[in-house]
């Protein structure tokens, strides 16, 4: 994987990824954009349509970009479970056993009842660009405290004052972009270098943030039929969702280059 890090294109060029189909999750990609479906999904299957790197090892390290031409099925208020395109550690997920502190540079769909809200101001569900940091020496010096910092944090006043310390620990930065009319094709870029992640739609930046994870990271594009609620305040769940629609993710074109 080391030396995929210079350029993946799949756009013609030969399909570099790993398919990923759990559940009734298919990965169509005979002619046009790579299609992430996810047909009609229950509550008790988890379904999942997903491309990765093709060995599952992570390798991927600043200074990076990432280009992604991508459009969604349906817009944001009537997707479901979650979706989105990045980098991460492959933190949950069938197969995954034990505490794996996530690592994140992606940008990420949650809809109802998806609530993970990692930044102050920023909605727990939506379609967010968003950078997390768990595996960081101020999130493992307050871990011990996170059973009372979970009771203080049910009191308004002191979930303003507290949550600022946890986000910068946690190296949580996102920012929600609900306006976006996913269902028309955009250009999606995210320039991680070792001090800062940039993210911008159709050229126009959207969150720069010095919240950068060193890495390794492995690629990921998914879309599937989970949600998760993590709050703060103490509230955790996860769970499927029963969908009706079928609905799908279109990659037009996903590039991954590096600098000479």
């Amino acid at each position: 994987m080391a030396n995929m890090a210079n350029k993946v294109v799949t756009s013609g060029d030969r399909f570099p990824w790993k398919v990923f189909e759990q559940g009734a999750g298919r990965v169509e990609r005979e002619a046009g954009p790579i299609r992430l479906l996810r047909p009609s999904a229950t509550e008790h299957e988890y379904s999942n349509a997903q491309i990765g790197d093709p060995d599952g090892v992570a390798a991927w390290r600043p200074p990076l970009t990432l280009t992604v031409r991508a459009r969604f099925s349906h817009p944001v208020d009537r997707l479901r479970g979650t979706a989105g395109f990045g980098f991460w550690n492959a933190a949950l997920g069938p197969g995954i056993h034990g505490l794996r502190p996530p690592r994140t540079v992606w940008f990420f769909f949650g809809g109802p009842p998806h609530d993970v809200p990692l930044a102050m101001g920023v909605p727990g569900d939506g379609f967010k660009a968003a950078v997390l940091d768990a595996q960081r020496l101020a999130f493992y010096a307050l871990l011990p405290t996170a059973p009372i910092g979970v009771l203080l944090m049910r009191v308004p006043a002191l979930y303003r004052r507290l949550w600022p310390i946890a986000q910068r620990a946690i190296g949580a930065s996102e920012v929600s972009l609900d306006y976006v009319d996913l269902t028309v094709p955009h250009t999606y870029e995210v320039r991680w270098d070792s001090d800062r992640v940039r993210f911008a739609i159709d050229g126009s930046n959207v969150l720069d943030t010095p919240s950068a994870p060193a890495g390794p990271l492995t690629f990921v594009a998914w879309i599937d039929n989970s949600y998760a609620i993590a709050t703060p305040q103490g509230r955790f769940r996860f769970g499927l969702i029963a969908e009706s629609e079928p609905q799908w993710l279109d990659l037009e074109d996903v590039d991954i280059r590096s600098p000479p």
